[in-house]
C-alpha cells in the first residue's frame, strides 16, 4: 500500500503531493530547490524598492514616482484620489481565492487574501478570519508619574457563511481574557460569544437579521473597534447594550451587541439624489430581577437607524458602516439619525425611568484632485434621557447609565506618498461629555496613523489630555478625577 502527504502553502494555496519512494522525494525536493531559489532572486528586487521607499523623504509626494499605479475609484474624478494599489501593493495583497485554489471533490478550499474559504458554488461558502488589537498606555498618575501597561483591546474570531441563495450566517467571538471585560467572568474561559446571527438576504431594499448582533443606533457602534478612523474611538456615552456588562438579568448586552431582530434594507428615494439606507428592529434591552433592577414588567427595547449618503453609496455588510474608507469609495457625505428606547430601562428598582436615547452622525470625505490624499471628517451628536433620581446611585442594582448630552469631532488627512510601505495619516479629535447629574469631562486628541493595509493593518501613535481617562463611565454626583496626560502606541491586524 502506498501512502501520500498532503501539504498546502497559505501563501500560493497550491498542493504538493510527497510521495513514499526516495527516489520520488528526491526529485520533489531538487524540483523545490530550483523553485526557492527562483523564489530567493526574485525577492531582491522588492527589497530594494522597499529599502529605497524607506529611505526616500517624508516630504516627498506621489508625483515623484514614475508610474507609480494610483488609480482612482470607479466613477470619480481621473485627476486626483488615492484609489486602489493593487500593482503597488502586491506583497499585501495575500492570494487571489478565484485564481489560485485547491479543490476537495467539488469543494474549492484556499486563502481569500490571509482569509480562510471554502466554497462549493456562489450560494454555498463558508469564511474564518481573525483580528487583533493592541496598545501601550503610558498615563500620567496623581504623583505625577507615567505608569506604563500593556492593553490586549481585542482579539477576535469571525466566521462567516452562506447555505442557500437567501440564507446566510455569521458567528464571531471575543476574548475573555482583553481589558474590556467584566470583573465576574469566568477567567477560565478564554473566548465568548460576540455575534450569532442568521441572516434573510432577499435583496438590498428588505433583509432580516435574527439572533445576537449589534443594535442599530450610532456609526460609531456599527463600525465597531476595527472599522474606526482612530485606534481608540469610543469616547462618548454609551447606549444600553454597550453600557451593560452582561447580558440576562442586570444586564442589557454586552458590546453593543443584543438578543433580538433586525430589517435593514436600502433605496434611491428619487426626490434627493443619494441613497437612504434603514435599519431597525426590536431586542431584549435591559432585563431585571424580580425587585432587583427597574425593568419589573420585561419591557422590550426598541432601536433603529436612518442614513442618507448625498454623494457614493456606502458599500458595507448589511446595516453595518465604517468611520472612513480611506478614499477607495470616492466622496462620501452621509448624515444619520438613530435611537433606542425602552421603557423602565434605566435607574433603580425603587428609583426606575425610561431610557431614550438618539444620536445624529455624520461621516464627509474628500477625494482630493491632482492626487493631494484624502480628507475626513467625523461628528456625532448624543442626547440621552434617563431621569431617575440621584439617589438610585446609592442602590446596589442601579443601571445608572448617562444621562446628559455629548458630542465629538475627529479630523483626518490620508498623505498620498508612501512612506516603507505605508501612508502617514495625521489626525485631531475633540471630545466633551455633559452630564446632567455628574461633573462635565472632556478631551484633546492629536496623532498619527500609519496604514498599511487599510483597517487590516494599521499602527497609530496618539496623545490624549483631559479628565476622560480618569473619570470614565462612573456618571455619579460625586465622581472625581483630573485631567491628566495619556500616550499611546497602538496596532490592529485582521485577516
Amino acid at each position: 500500500m502506498k501512502f501520500s502527504y498532503l501539504w498546502m502553502s497559505p501563501a500560493s494555496g497550491i498542493n504538493k503531493i510527497w510521495p513514499e519512494s526516495n527516489q520520488q522525494w528526491r526529485q520533489c525536493l531538487s524540483a523545490a530547490c530550483k523553485k526557492y531559489k527562483r523564489f530567493l532572486g526574485s525577492l531582491v528586487l522588492p527589497t530594494i524598492v522597499i529599502l529605497t521607499g524607506t529611505a526616500y523623504p517624508p516630504y516627498a509626494y506621489a508625483e515623484v514616482f514614475n508610474n507609480n499605479g494610483f488609480k482612482t475609484a470607479p466613477g470619480h474624478d481621473k485627476t486626483g484620489g488615492v484609489g486602489v494599489r493593487e500593482k503597488q501593493d502586491w506583497w499585501l495583497n495575500g492570494n487571489n481565492f478565484q485564481n489560485n485554489h485547491n479543490r476537495i471533490g467539488d469543494v474549492k478550499v484556499g486563502f481569500d487574501k490571509y482569509k480562510f474559504r471554502m466554497e462549493y458554488d456562489d450560494y454555498r461558502w463558508l469564511t474564518i478570519g481573525a483580528g487583533y488589537r493592541g496598545s501601550g498606555v503610558w498615563a500620567q498618575n496623581a504623583q505625577n508619574n507615567y505608569r506604563d501597561r500593556y492593553s490586549n483591546d481585542n482579539a477576535r474570531i469571525y466566521v462567516n457563511g452562506q447555505i442557500h441563495r437567501y440564507i446566510k450566517f455569521e458567528f464571531n467571538t471575543e476574548c475573555f481574557w482583553c481589558n474590556n471585560t467584566d470583573k465576574g467572568d469566568n477567567p477560565k474561559i478564554l473566548f465568548t460569544v460576540l455575534d450569532a446571527v442568521g441572516k434573510f438576504e432577499y435583496n438590498r431594499y428588505f433583509n432580516i437579521w435574527g439572533g445576537r448582533m449589534l443594535v442599530p443606533t450610532e456609526r460609531g457602534e456599527l463600525s465597531g473597534p476595527f472599522y474606526q478612523a482612530t485606534h481608540d474611538p469610543f469616547k462618548t456615552p454609551f447606549f444600553s447594550s454597550d453600557f451593560s456588562t452582561h447580558f440576562g438579568a442586570g444586564g442589557a448586552g454586552r458590546y453593543g451587541r443584543d438578543d433580538g431582530a433586525t430589517f435593514w434594507g436600502s433605496l434611491e428615494p428619487g426626490f434627493v439624489p443619494g441613497t437612504l439606507s434603514y435599519a431597525g428592529g426590536i431586542y431584549r434591552g435591559l432585563s431585571s430581577k424580580n425587585n432587583l433592577g427597574p425593568n419589573q414588567t420585561d419591557n422590550v427595547m426598541w432601536a433603529g437607524r436612518l442614513t442618507y449618503n448625498f454623494l457614493n453609496p456606502e458599500q458595507n455588510p448589511g446595516y453595518y458602516t465604517s468611520q472612513t474608507y480611506y478614499g477607495k469609495a470616492g466622496d462620501i457625505l452621509a448624515l444619520a439619525f438613530g435611537f433606542s428606547y425602552q421603557k423602565s430601562g434605566a435607574g433603580s428598582h425603587l428609583h426606575s425611568s425610561d431610557f431614550l436615547g438618539w444620536v445624529t452622525d455624520a461621516v464627509f470625505e474628500k477625494v482630493l484632485p491632482d492626487n493631494l490624499g484624502v480628507l475626513t471628517f467625523n461628528g456625532e451628536y448624543k442626547k440621552f434621557y434617563a431621569n431617575y433620581d440621584r439617589a438610585a446611585f446609592l442602590d446596589g442594582n442601579c443601571f445608572c447609565i448617562f444621562d446628559g448630552q455629548s458630542w465629538t469631532v475627529t479630523g483626518l488627512y490620508l498623505i498620498p506618498a508612501r512612506i516603507g510601505i505605508g501612508q502617514f495619516q495625521p489626525y485631531g479629535r475633540f471630545t466633551s461629555i455633559q452630564p446632567d447629574n455628574s461633573s462635565n469631562r472632556e478631551e484633546v486628541e492629536g496623532g498619527v496613523n500609519y496604514i498599511i493595509d487599510g483597517f487590516n493593518a494599521r499602527v497609530s501613535a496618539y496623545y490624549q489630555y483631559g479628565d476622560l481617562f480618569t473619570k470614565g463611565l462612573n456618571y455619579a454626583p460625586d465622581a472625581l478625577g483630573g485631567k491628566v496626560n495619556v500616550f499611546k502606541l497602538s496596532f490592529q491586524i485582521q485577516i
